[in-house]
């Protein structure tokens, strides 16, 4: 967490005057609601009488026919009112978001382990879920085992996908490497990872009259929830409204798979004419819900003495699990990142989409883009030290430069390019030269402890790179006493979007920060949203709301030149007064006169963004309105007879544009450092031979906590205004920090390396780097060495 006092806040060139709403350090809105425990999650809100609760049947195989269900002990069972099955869906049986592959029950077969196969129904949650546990007994639902596929790598030999492969060639890479002086072939390994939101997967649905249904959903995508539902009840969407004030977290795993738990609670509710709350257990949620894809490389590369990169070949193999989900626009987001921060003049990049026997991956902070980003900057790792050159040399040599070397693989100009200068102020900063330098004589007097350095940077694509899901929407109400009421398309999971969104329409109508409010995200008040994702939240309903707040704007600029005399166009909305001709009024005052003469106060507001096209054929276009900037130090130290290991400072610049709202731009470039962090050291996914997830809780599942952070943490924005015409020419700043955790990853790989300084090889080191991962690599290149 970034607590920024008003000092730093003008230190970093931000105002601080108490009407300032744009550029200013502001507290989250709902921060002191969440310290004192008043925020209210879904599962805070009151329950209404007669409310019944979910708990899930789930399946016992990785891959199965169902043989047969005989469900009469579990409806038996103290307090159970029903069990529902596949059977009890009147519509379709589906929540899949893209393509219709995944149920919502079981039916016929399983395909994974955890999949839900029934749904009890009982007066409590407990007793619901002692019903649930009868399952366990193999008399009640009955299995035929079948061969379960379990590993991405099982699946690409199996040439088994959930949807056909992506394929981007840009001009003759196999010549170009086979001509080139220097050639490397290599595979890597990153694991998946857990979303861990703090607020697990809830839904409470709740029957309205006139065959209506209310939803409260832990979502980031509650036009979504409402299409499902309706589609499984067979209901036309306005009969559904599915609302979400605020989530504990989502991170992507609340994006599509809060589905599931959606259309369960809400059939429920329909068959029973009762309110229905599921929430998921912390097991069961781990068991049901997809991950970030893990993936398995191989790649090959051609280079000069330079570490220039002539040409490369890469291949991304990502396990999908059990069905597409958002695999396709992953794997799509994976290979428009797979340059990073290089110019590829040829470059070959396959990306698959592996059909496994594992919970269905999903959405998760970074989208496919980290996947794709971390192979070539491990690449060039193995560029430098075949060349033993410093890493950072050969990525400055192959950095996007001007003219020709400003396209990316997939026809994108780079006309946006930060690159040079942001680094070289992080180096000067960080003094990274002079560190490494220190770190090679302590590592020579050390036999033990191995210290490493790294810097890594990182350009990151913002937009959908679907481009219609490029739309939001917002309301803007202004009432008689000249307070404010906005509504978006956008949810709050924690990431400050109702706060920034608020700042927007504080500065366009010259108001206190305090005079706006953002209410629940609803779909009965905006319609056909996107979800909140891929960075665009403020982006999107940012500048929605923008374009409605300046629409009342107009009309109140119309009635104080009617009052006040002089052009509309030249009125000063500020410090809570209009001001026209040297003479002004409280906003307040004018509100009410705008009433009294039938001056509408309220507008709807649309944004689209412009220039994103994308050929899905092709693989080519302009998918990213803009790119993020950034770049990260981190010095780790590594002990080499335990493999544990420490990150002992890291300093991070990264570029949020005209920064909105610095405090908590700083807070996500923190958060994301730290979590992409955890999931290149210590979040290892471990399914044992049958396909269950052993890594299901917290007790086996190592998230970073705060004894994780650096003592030395320096993080800053990067002075920088956004070529194009964002909300107040800011940048998002949600996903790409993430990215920035490469530099931990790397540094780890420089301090193991250390250990065995005369190998001839990179080190094997795998993500996420672990101990025994750590232990695992010494041990390997110490022998590579000891061969030499």
């Amino acid at each position: 967490m970034n607590l920024m006092t008003e000092a730093s806040a003008e230190r970093m060139g931000t105002a601080s005057q108490p009407s300032a709403a744009i550029g200013v350090a502001r507290p989250h809105e709902s921060a002191e609601l969440h310290v004192s425990g008043e925020a209210a999650y879904t599962d805070d809100l009151p329950e209404f009488a007669g409310t019944l609760h979910v708990a899930l049947g789930l399946s016992r195989h990785a891959h199965a026919h169902i043989v047969s269900l005989d469900l009469e002990t579990v409806r038996a069972a103290p307090g159970v009112v029903a069990v529902l099955t596949a059977a009890d869906i009147p519509g379709e049986n589906n929540c899949g978001p893209v393509l219709h592959d995944d149920p919502i029950l079981a039916e016929g077969t399983v395909s994974y382990l955890g999949q839900p196969v029934f749904a009890v129904i009982a007066t409590s949650r407990d007793l619901a879920r002692q019903a649930a546990a009868l399952a366990k007994s193999g008399d009640i639902v009955r299995y035929e085992p079948l061969e379960a596929v379990l590993t991405a790598q099982a699946a690409r030999d199996r040439q088994q996908y959930v949807l056909p492969p992506l394929h981007l060639v840009r001009g003759d890479p196999a010549a170009r490497i086979a001509a080139a002086p220097h050639r490397l072939t290599g595979e890597f390994e990153v694991g998946g990872q857990e979303q861990f939101y703090l607020e697990g997967q809830i839904a409470y649905a709740v029957p309205k009259e006139g065959a209506g249904m209310l939803v409260y959903s832990s979502t980031q995508h509650p036009s979504e929830m409402q299409q499902v539902v309706a589609h499984m009840l067979g209901w036309p969407a306005h009969r559904v409204l599915c609302e979400c004030r605020r989530m504990g977290g989502g991170f992507g795993g609340k994006e599509s798979q809060s589905a599931v738990f959606v259309c369960i609670a809400a059939l429920a509710a329909s068959k029973l004419k009762r309110p229905v709350k599921l929430r998921a257990d912390r097991d069961d949620d781990f068991l049901i819900t997809g991950k970030r894809h893990d993936a398995v490389y191989r790649y090959e590369v051609g280079f000069d003495s330079e570490g220039r990169i002539a040409g490369a070949r890469v291949e991304i193999a990502l396990r999908a699990g059990y069905s597409a989900d958002l695999s396709g626009a992953v794997a799509t987001r994976a290979v428009c990142h797979v340059d990073n921060a290089y110019y590829l003049s040829d470059v070959e990049i396959a990306a698959l989409a592996c059909k496994t026997n594992t919970q269905s991956n999903t959405a998760f902070r970074g989208f496919g883009g980290p996947q794709g980003a971390l192979v070539t900057e491990v690449m060039i790792d193995d560029i430098a030290r075949a060349l033993g050159r410093d890493p950072l040399d050969v990525r400055l040599a192959n950095f996007y430069g001007i003219g020709e070397r400003d396209v990316t693989p997939y026809g994108q100009r780079v006309d946006d390019n930060i690159l040079a200068p942001l680094t070289a102020q992080l180096l000067e900063s960080s003094d990274y030269r002079e560190r490494r330098a220190a770190l090679a004589a302590f590592n020579e007097a050390s036999p033990v402890l191995k210290r490493g350095i790294a810097i890594t940077p990182v350009k990151f694509g913002i937009s959908f790179n679907v481009p219609f899901l490029n739309q939001a929407g917002a309301l803007v109400h202004v009432y008689r006493d000249g307070s404010v009421l906005v509504n978006h398309g956008g949810t709050e999971m924690g990431q400050g979007l109702n706060t920034k969104v608020a700042q927007v329409v504080a500065h366009v109508l010259g108001l206190p920060l305090e005079q706006v409010r953002v209410t629940a995200t609803d779909t009965s008040k905006v319609a056909n949203t996107s979800a909140t994702a891929a960075s665009t939240g403020s982006d999107l309903n940012g500048k929605a709301a923008e374009a409605a707040a300046q629409t009342i704007r107009a009309r109140l600029a119309e009635m104080a030149a009617r009052l006040l005399g002089g052009q509309p166009g030249d009125a000063i909305f500020a410090n809570g007064c209009v001001s026209l001709d040297g003479a002004s009024l409280p906003f307040a005052q004018l509100v009410n006169e705008a009433y009294l003469a039938r001056v509408q106060l309220w507008s709807d507001g649309f944004y689209a963004t412009p220039k994103v096209h994308w050929d899905a054929k092709t693989l080519t276009g302009h998918p990213f309105y803009y790119f993020a900037y950034g770049a990260a130090v981190s010095e780790v130290v590594v002990d080499t007879l335990t493999g544990e290991w420490k990150l002992l400072r890291a300093d991070l610049l990264h570029d949020a544009g005209r920064s909105i709202n610095p405090a908590i731009d700083l807070g996500q470039v923190e958060g994301g450092f730290i979590q992409g962090m955890g999931w290149l050291t210590t979040e290892e996914l471990w399914w044992n031979a049958d396909g269950r997830l052993m890594t299901h809780a917290p007790s086996t599942y190592k998230i970073p906590a705060i004894s994780d952070t650096p003592a030395a943490f320096h993080v800053a924005l990067y002075r920088n205004e956004n070529v194009e015409p964002t909300v107040f020419r800011s940048k998002a700043v949600g996903e790409p920090p993430l990215l920035l955790a490469f530099s931990v990853f790397l540094a780890i790989r420089d301090a193991v390396a250390a250990a065995a300084p005369h190998a001839r090889s990179a080190p094997p080191l795998r993500a996420p780097a672990t101990p025994e991962a750590i232990l695992a690599a010494i041990c390997a290149l110490g022998r590579t060495a000891s061969t030499a």
